[in-house]
């Protein structure tokens, strides 16, 4: 069964269901595999998972909206357009299930409210981080931990990288399950900061698979 992983950067949303042997198309420039804007929706989609780029939509980025619509008003044009991209191909392929992921933000205003939300420690992957999730599909039941575990960082690994991602910040993701540790021979010896950042949370993933295979 062929499942398309739309912004899909590393592919880690879609690993479970690569593992599980289904036909696996991710669709993102940072990875050399295009523009889903350019993509020519397959025949027999089974299953569509989409992650736009969160930079102009997350509310962790509102101090700069405005002055973003002053200076770079494409910026947001570009986002949107993304977006747009996603549904259109979701809308061509009418897979049996589909999900959008974005954080906490304004792309609420395209796509009104979400379905649900989650935090990724509510599916076992230790950290926080407000994620919404939009779609056609059976929502994963949540698996909580005690929340703040102990030494934890409670805004989780992503937020450590510096612009340019070091050895021990991309091993420290690697102890933490979100980087595999065959990483080098996937991405390169140097990972792009913004390919470590689309990294889905694995239990989060592997329980998105479990609900929706």
């Amino acid at each position: 069964m062929l499942i398309l992983d739309l912004c899909g950067g590393s592919g880690s949303w879609s690993q479970p269901y690569k593992d599980a042997g289904y036909d696996v198309i991710v669709v993102d420039p940072i990875v050399g595999t295009g523009r889903v804007q350019d993509f020519t929706v397959p025949a027999d989609v089974h299953g569509i998972l989409a992650a736009p780029p969160c930079t102009e939509f997350s509310q962790a980025g509102a101090r700069w909206w405005k002055s973003k619509a002053a200076t770079k008003p494409y910026l947001l044009a570009d986002a949107v357009d993304t977006v747009n991209a996603c549904m259109s191909i979701i809308q061509e392929a009418k897979p049996k299930w589909w999900a959008l992921e974005n954080p906490l933000g304004r792309i609420t205003t395209y796509l009104g409210n979400p379905a649900w939300r989650f935090h990724p420690w509510e599916y076992g992957d230790p950290w926080q981080k407000r994620t919404c999730i939009w779609g056609k599909h059976v929502i994963p039941p949540k698996t909580p931990i005690k929340w703040p575990p102990s030494g934890t960082s409670p805004a989780g690994p992503l937020l450590l990288l510096s612009p340019k991602p070091t050895r021990k910040q991309i091993e420290l993701l690697v102890s933490w399950g979100m980087v595999p540790t065959d990483w080098e021979k996937r991405w390169g010896p140097t990972p792009s900061r913004e390919l470590l950042r689309s990294l889905t949370p694995p239990s989060f993933a592997a329980a998105f698979f479990k609900a929706n295979p």
